[in-house]
C-alpha cells in the first residue's frame, strides 16, 4: 500500500470490514505511515470496549444523533462516611473553608506518599456534608474515562457520563487522586478547571457545572516530575493546566503529638489498649524523618505505615513483630536500621524475644 497524507476511515472498514481491532490498526499505520494516535481519536466514537472498534455502531449513531440513548443517571449518595478515627492537622481547616463556601476554586494539594491527603479531602466532604466524586489517575487516564462515552448495553449504544460530567451535574467535589501520574490527555479537563462546562460534541450536550462544583487534586510532586526517582511514574504536567489550580497546599506529615493521638484512637478502635506503643511509635517515626530530611536515609515512615503497624500488632501482639512485617517492604539496610532504632527506643522489645525463646 502507497504511503498515505489522510485517513479515511473507509481505508480500514474496506480492508479489515466493519470490526477492526489494535492489531488491525497497528498494521495499517505501519504500511501507510499514519501515526496511531492520529487514527483512533478518529475512530472514538466507534470503540465499543477496549481494543476493539465497531464500524456499524457509528452508522446507526449518525442516523440517530439528533436524539441519542442516553443511560439514566442512577441515584445514590456520594456523601463519605466518617471516620471516627480521623485526626485534623496541616491545611484541613483551611480546605474545609473552601469547601463549605461552595465556591468553585480548583485545589492542588501535594505531599509525601501516606500523609492523608485523599483521606482528608474525604473526611472534609464527610464533615460538610458534600458529595464526593474520587477519580485515580493513571498514565492511561482519557477523556473516554474522565468525561464519558458510548458504552454497549444489552445490545444498544449508548452514552454513558464519566466521573466529571457527574460530578459537574451534581455539584459535587471532584477529587482528581495522584494526578501527577496522567499523561497529557488529562488537558481535556481544561476548561472544567476554568469553571465552564464541558460540551460533549458526540451527544451534542452542553453541560454547565452546578453550584457548588469544585476540583481537588493530590500528587505526590507539584507536577514536575520526581527527580530523586522515588515516585516513578509521575510525568510533568503542562504548565497551562497548573496554573488553573488557584492555590497549592504542601502537606507535611502530622506533628509527633498529632500523630500519637492518630494511632491511639485506631489503637483503642482496634481494641487494644497499649497507648504506650502508639507514643514510642510516633516517637520513632519523627526521629526517622528528621533523619531522612537532613540526607542520612534514603526512606521514611509514613502516617498510614504506622497504622499498618497498629493493625498488625492487634493481629499478633507482639510490638516488634509487627513492626517487622511492615518495615519488610524496604531494602534490608533500611529495615536494619529501623528496627534497630526502635529496639534502642523500646526496652520491652527485648523482653518480647525472652518471652518468645523460652515459648518455643
Amino acid at each position: 500500500m502507497p504511503r498515505k497524507s489522510s485517513f479515511e476511515i473507509s481505508d480500514l472498514q474496506d480492508r479489515y470490514g466493519t470490526t477492526i481491532t489494535t492489531e488491525n490498526i497497528r498494521e495499517y499505520c505501519a504500511e501507510t505511515g499514519i501515526s496511531y494516535p492520529t487514527v483512533t481519536k478518529r475512530l472514538d466514537s466507534f470503540k465499543v470496549s477496549r481494543g476493539v472498534w465497531n464500524l456499524t455502531v457509528q452508522e446507526k449513531l449518525e442516523q440517530t444523533y439528533q436524539a441519542p440513548s442516553v443511560e439514566p443517571t442512577i441515584q445514590q449518595n456520594l456523601i463519605p462516611s466518617k471516620d471516627d478515627n480521623f485526626v485534623s492537622f496541616g491545611n484541613f481547616s483551611d480546605l474545609k473553608k473552601i469547601l463549605s463556601s461552595r465556591i468553585f476554586y480548583p485545589v492542588f494539594i501535594t505531599g509525601l506518599s501516606g500523609n492523608g491527603k485523599t483521606f482528608s479531602v474525604e473526611q472534609a466532604c464527610a464533615q460538610l456534608g458534600r458529595e464526593l466524586i474520587r477519580v485515580n489517575i493513571t498514565i492511561e487516564t482519557d477523556e473516554d474515562d474522565l468525561i464519558g462515552g458510548f458504552r454497549l448495553i444489552n445490545g444498544e449504544t449508548v452514552w454513558h457520563n464519566g466521573p466529571v460530567i457527574e460530578a459537574l451535574e451534581r455539584g459535587a467535589v471532584l477529587l482528581l487522586d495522584e494526578i501527577d501520574l496522567a499523561s497529557n490527555k488529562i488537558l481535556c479537563l481544561q476548561s472544567v478547571l476554568e469553571g465552564n462546562g464541558v460540551f460533549l460534541k458526540k451527544i451534542g450536550k452542553y453541560v454547565k457545572p452546578a453550584s457548588g462544583f469544585t476540583v481537588v487534586a493530590t500528587a505526590n510532586t507539584k507536577g514536575k516530575g520526581s527527580d530523586d526517582g522515588r515516585f516513578i511514574g509521575t510525568n510533568v504536567l503542562n504548565e497551562a493546566f497548573l496554573e488553573r489550580f488557584a492555590l497549592t497546599f504542601e502537606q507535611e506529615y502530622p506533628t509527633q503529638k498529632t500523630e500519637q493521638k492518630i494511632l491511639e484512637k485506631m489503637m483503642t478502635s482496634l481494641g487494644k489498649d497499649d497507648l504506650e506503643f502508639c507514643e514510642k511509635l510516633s516517637s520513632w517515626a519523627d526521629i526517622i524523618r528528621k533523619t531522612f530530611k537532613d540526607g542520612g536515609i534514603d526512606e521514611v515512615i509514613s502516617t498510614r505505615r504506622l497504622t499498618h503497624i497498629i493493625r498488625a500488632y492487634s493481629i499478633f501482639g507482639k510490638r516488634m513483630k509487627a513492626i517487622q512485617v511492615c518495615v519488610n517492604r524496604f531494602d534490608d539496610e533500611t529495615k536494619t536500621s529501623f528496627l534497630e532504632l526502635y529496639d534502642k527506643i523500646d526496652a520491652t522489645v527485648n523482653q518480647e524475644e525472652v518471652d518468645e525463646s523460652a515459648s518455643s
